[in-house]
């Protein structure tokens, strides 16, 4: 499967997530959802949150444009809100899930998603 199909399909296709993206730990955004751009500044700064969590914990997270509230940050996960709105972001082997949700649409709903298919890439080698 390509990268922009785990998008499109197990990430977008849920229906809980509205935009989305992966980035590779050595850079680059492997795929993306239509117009969620992560800037060079933005795709560094998701690398580098999981390598250093309390920064993150106490600045937030940028993604798009758009700054997150850190709720929690570990060496796997990152989770963020704005108003109704959060993101989440998971680290696999090569990778970064990066993943945004609306309202109606609550955390419960959507972190699952993302962090069933960090499993899936991590067991596969991703």
């Amino acid at each position: 499967m390509s990268w922009q199909a785990y998008v499109d399909n197990n990430l977008i296709g849920t229906g809980k997530i509205t935009k989305a993206a992966i980035v590779g730990l050595a850079g680059g955004v492997w795929a993306s959802s239509p117009g969620y751009t992560l800037s060079a500044e933005e795709q560094k700064a998701i690398v580098n949150a999981f390598k250093d969590p309390t920064t993150t914990q106490a600045s937030g997270i940028r993604l798009a444009g758009q700054k997150f509230f850190t709720l929690q940050a570990n060496d796997r996960s990152v989770y963020g809100k704005k108003g109704g709105d959060g993101c989440v972001l998971v680290k696999t082997k090569q990778a970064v899930l990066v993943a945004e949700y609306s309202a109606p649409t609550q955390a419960g709903e959507a972190t699952p998603v993302v962090e069933n298919l960090a499993d899936y890439l991590i067991g596969v080698g991703y």
